[in-house]
């Protein structure tokens, strides 16, 4: 398959998976179900971050997570005391577990309560610099102020799993989806695109072994890790396709890989 033959059929892909139907049973669901920008933000991030395994059972996560919350992520972040905290106690998603859900909670209450933030999009682009290429720098950044000891001086180092970043050699996937959600916007009613400072142009495709192995059978991808360099190496290649919003493809891959079984 040529190239252009290559974008006419990924272009097509993304035209059949990026439509409603696809939010019923994905992740994207929960943030879907608010439209304040900062409870989007909140439950979006716990969505992306719950995303590894089952769908269902990410989906299912991410409700129990929500109804202790009343359903109200951002008021529960700007109200939440240590006695609201006692129902979190048995609060499981595969590894991650009630301590590092409190590092998370203290980490958006610094952010949006003590600093005043009204959008968690600054914990990401206060890193960026003019010239970036990539949003690399955004996550690397965002790493250290998860982790910043003047947000909580002694997190568990377990926590730290769950925040991958490039200079950890880690494909960033949960987090480069999560960057998708908030700031692609094509008024598709997929993606939100309520960020306004992070480009598109800029974003890295979420990759992961089903990604990976679609972009193996187009001869897109070559490193045999499924790392960070894997996701620059296939990103770098969709900006040949369209420089201005390339991860749009991982409508493509997603579902050719899971949906497609290709």
């Amino acid at each position: 398959m040529n190239k252009a033959d290559l974008k006419d059929f990924l272009d097509k892909k993304v035209d059949e998976y990026n439509q409603p139907f696809f939010i019923q049973h994905d992740p994207v669901s929960i943030p879907h179900r608010f439209t304040q920008k900062q409870d989007i933000e909140i439950a979006g991030l716990f969505a992306a971050i719950f995303a590894w395994g089952n769908r269902k059972s990410i989906i299912n996560s991410c409700n129990k997570l929500l109804i202790l919350m009343d359903n109200a992520p951002y008021d529960f972040i700007m109200h939440f005391e240590d006695k609201d905290l006692v129902p979190f106690m048995n609060f499981v998603h595969r590894t991650f577990n009630p301590t590092d859900l409190f590092h998370f909670f203290n980490v958006l209450k610094y952010h949006y309560r003590l600093m005043g933030n009204k959008s968690f999009e600054t914990a990401f682009s206060q890193w960026t610099h003019p010239g970036d290429a990539t949003i690399e720098n955004a996550l690397n950044g965002f790493h250290r102020y998860f982790f910043s000891p003047g947000i909580d001086s002694d997190f568990p180092g377990r926590t730290m799993k769950h925040i991958a970043a490039p200079f950890k050699n880690s494909a960033c996937k949960r987090l480069n989806m999560y960057l998708r959600w908030m700031v692609r916007r094509d008024n598709k009613g997929v993606d939100f695109g309520i960020w306004q400072n992070i480009s598109p142009a800029r974003l890295i495709c979420p990759v992961d072994l089903h990604v990976a192995r679609v972009a193996k059978r187009f001869q897109l991808l070559h490193r045999k890790q499924t790392d960070w360099l894997a996701a620059v190496e296939l990103t770098d290649y969709l900006r040949t396709l369209d420089e201005n919003d390339p991860v749009k493809y991982d409508f493509a891959f997603f579902g050719l890989g899971v949906i497609d079984k290709f």
